[in-house]
């Protein structure tokens, strides 16, 4: 029965990133992210919880934007034999692979490989790349000369989960100064916390809740612009008296007009809306779809400070920098000592099949795991520094190991092609 039970839920199943914390650890006085100053005790020894690897102590003022003073960068050509030498890592069933790396370690000499890079995938968790792109715009229209006051707007607009959240299993972490310990739990109606809060739940832990949260909030920011945040009653009326269609309307100038905005081709870049079937249900909204070329060109715009401005690059990348547990791509072992930017996302269909047991990330329909990262080896002077995204559908096999595996590989490739030399040679 259990078994029979599995199977019937994994049907369509959506599996988005599980815990994997952003954000610099001393940044709690700059966001109100109550849970950096609790992971922040726990490496002094003061609290109980998980030590972090050498690559996640970076403070907030060392992880910046490393192409501001280039803002005209641009792709460079496609590498032919650097594309190969990394399509030769996939091995036998490359074809089930698409990806697109930039390798800036030699600025003068930058390298971009590319193999199907057109291909388009459901992004799966991936797509809150775009609710956050969505609400620094938002922010950026409303306060264009003043960011401190989208600082406050982040860290000071609280905001209560309501059935906007309906459902999610994701747990998200919670803690309160004087506490022996963060606790750990899916969010519920009634929790209170701030547009920033919900920003790091949504990325860190990939709470699908958050993110609907997030949007619910986006759209809100966007409609009564500095009257936002609004009181409670006039926030309930809005939802209970605005037509579906408005509210479709809104969710495109909210979500999906930031994206050609900011250079990014919707063709191959979309949100299509909420991560909850109850925000689905409530705001109607479209389909996903992301290629890798698309997701590497977001990541090279927040490199270079042009994702809105620099203030909102400079935000978002610390809102993607890794503070705690390192999944999937992000969690190999090559990997400990340098600072990485991540965000991940898979879904994954099963049917009956002799022999086969449908699990996590082994789906023999679709498994599809899609991974985006900015690594910087090693952390605090690094040597090497590119931009990957890597989106995958290899059949029956754990894709969080394949990752991983991949993710070890292409670190080896890269550190070999930078070497230091040796004197005298």
């Amino acid at each position: 029965m259990k078994r029979a039970l599995l199977f019937i839920c994994s049907l369509a199943l959506l599996c988005f990133a599980g815990p994997a914390w952003p954000y610099p650890l001393d940044g709690y006085a700059h966001t109100g992210i109550a849970r950096l100053e609790a992971d922040r005790l726990v490496q002094a020894g003061k609290l109980r919880g998980r030590w972090l690897p050498k690559g996640a102590l970076l403070s907030t003022a060392e992880v910046d934007l490393r192409l501001s003073d280039k803002p005209g960068f641009a792709l460079p050509p496609v590498d032919p034999e650097f594309s190969s030498r990394i399509v030769a890592l996939l091995g036998e069933e490359a074809d089930r692979y698409a990806l697109a790396v930039l390798d800036l370690s030699d600025p003068a000499h930058p390298r971009f490989a590319e193999h199907r890079g057109h291909a388009a995938h459901n992004p799966g968790s991936v797509g809150k790349l775009l609710i956050v792109l969505g609400v620094f715009q938002a922010l950026a229209d409303i306060y264009p000369d003043d960011p401190q006051q989208r600082l406050r707007v982040l860290r000071d607009s609280a905001a209560t989960a309501d059935h906007f959240i309906a459902t999610d299993h994701h747990k998200v972490p919670f803690w309160r100064p004087g506490e022996g310990a963060i606790s750990y739990r899916p969010l519920r109606e009634g929790d209170r916390a701030s547009l920033y809060s919900y920003l790091d739940w949504m990325l860190s832990a990939s709470s699908n809740a958050a993110a609907s949260m997030v949007l619910r909030e986006l759209l809100m920011l966007v409609h009564f612009g500095r009257d936002y945040p609004v009181a409670q009653p006039v926030a309930e009326r809005f939802w209970r008296e605005t037509p579906k269609r408005e509210l479709s309307a809104l969710l495109g100038r909210a979500l999906h007009e930031p994206v050609p905005r900011n250079g990014l081709d919707p063709k191959e870049l979309r949100q299509g809306g909420f991560f909850t079937w109850k925000g689905k249900q409530l705001v109607p909204g479209t389909s996903s779809h992301a290629t890798p070329r698309m997701l590497l060109e977001y990541l090279l715009k927040l490199e270079t400070g042009r994702l809105v401005d620099e203030f909102s690059s400079r935000e978002i990348k610390r809102l993607l920098y890794m503070t705690e547990r390192r999944i999937r791509y992000a969690s190999s072992p090559a990997l400990h000592e340098a600072a990485v930017y991540f965000k991940s996302g898979s879904l994954y269909r099963c049917r009956p099949e002799p022999g086969f047991v449908c699990k996590k990330y082994h789906g023999n329909v679709e498994n599809l795991l899609n991974s985006v990262a900015i690594v910087e080896y090693p952390a605090r002077e690094p040597r090497l520094f590119y931009l990957v995204v890597m989106m995958s559908d290899v059949l029956r096999k754990n894709s969080a190991v394949v990752h991983q595996s991949f993710g070890t590989r292409l670190q080896r490739l890269i550190e070999a092609d930078h070497r230091p030399s040796e004197p005298g040679r």
